[in-house]
């Protein structure tokens, strides 16, 4: 009786296993939504299709990564909400974006700090740089990387030279306060618009001058609508990397850990071509014939910089005047 038994239930515990097996052979893979603002082409667009190939081939079965462009799912004034509620899980917005779950990354919202994008990848990679990734966390968002996108350029349907030319120009900003100071600093009129907004309110007249690295300048098409490039270096075009921490934390230690050796590698790749990107897109406009170009020497950046530096004063508090010195010292190397 007692071998019966055994035997019954040996066949039971093969039964389960075999089920189980079968259950997680046709379980559903994880799936992650990421979505941007951004074409294709751009560094970041090529860095979230990076991130779908490399993860997928990485974890058959286990990862589906569906990536959504150009505002195709959410747009800016609702991706923030969307990752907060699950409904995505991964964004790569810019800075600005994420003042309100913390002040100190309004870092790179300062004008003119880093004299070039070596200089903020040597912050970036620093002490200092990485905690400022898992800032958010208790508010709900991790950090996971910083995506480079090139330095930032003025456009302008005038040259713009001294800071005094900026006076009365509309300037379309992104949803910072910091940079609504520093224009406000230099007697322009900042005005908060949504990146997909930007090429109608340029064409309309809604504003007149905005700010963006090369390959946005050049997808976007804002080249088309603009008199004036202006080579003015002034801020570093990042991205933060980011999902929904429950998310994250929430995933399965092996496929967690994939993915992030796959973010690492991915992080790698966009920062190395994002130059390349730019300068191409640069490329592209010179060779269109629609605009005069204006570059800024370092003498005439001081001067830049020194215009908005009481708007600097004015956020030093929440930032932290420690990571405003610590960025400031990458300039000279250190």
């Amino acid at each position: 009786m007692a071998r019966s038994t055994l035997s019954v239930l040996s066949r039971l515990a093969v039964a389960t296993a075999l089920s189980i097996g079968m259950a997680q052979a046709f379980a559903d893979p994880i799936l992650i939504k990421f979505s941007h603002i951004t074409a294709d082409s751009t560094p970041k667009g090529q860095g979230a299709l990076m991130f779908k190939r490399l993860a997928e081939e990485r974890l058959p079965g286990k990862v589906e990564v569906q990536v959504f462009s150009n505002s195709s799912l959410f747009g800016d004034g609702k991706e923030m909400e969307a990752l907060l509620m699950n409904e995505v899980q991964m964004l790569a917005p810019a800075p600005s974006k994420l003042e309100q779950y913390t002040k100190q990354l309004q870092l790179f919202d300062l004008m003119f700090l880093f004299d070039d994008v070596a200089a903020a990848q040597r912050f970036q990679n620093s002490e200092k740089g990485k905690s400022l990734l898992k800032s958010m966390e208790p508010k709900g968002i991790t950090g996971l990387a910083y995506w480079l996108n090139g330095m930032r350029q003025l456009t302008a349907n005038k040259a713009l030279v001294e800071p005094k030319d900026a006076r009365g120009l509309k300037f379309r900003v992104q949803p910072s306060d910091l940079q609504a100071a520093q224009y406000s600093e230099l007697r322009a009129v900042p005005r908060k618009m949504a990146f997909a907004e930007i090429y109608q309110g340029l064409q309309t007249g809604v504003v007149n001058a905005q700010d963006n690295p090369w390959s946005n300048i050049y997808s976007q098409k804002y080249f088309e609508v603009q008199k004036y490039m202006i080579e003015s270096n002034h801020g570093i075009g990042n991205y933060v990397l980011i999902t929904n921490t429950k998310f994250w934390n929430g995933l399965p230690t092996d496929v967690r850990s994939e993915l992030e050796k796959v973010v690492d590698e991915v992080t790698v790749e966009v920062n190395r071509q994002a130059e390349a990107l730019n300068e191409e897109a640069r490329k592209h406009i010179v060779e269109s014939g629609r605009n005069e170009f204006v570059t800024l020497t370092p003498e005439q950046r001081e001067a830049w910089r020194e215009a908005v530096r009481p708007a600097w004063k004015a956020f030093e508090k929440d930032i932290g005047p420690e990571l405003i010195e610590a960025a400031q010292a990458a300039n000279s190397g250190r």
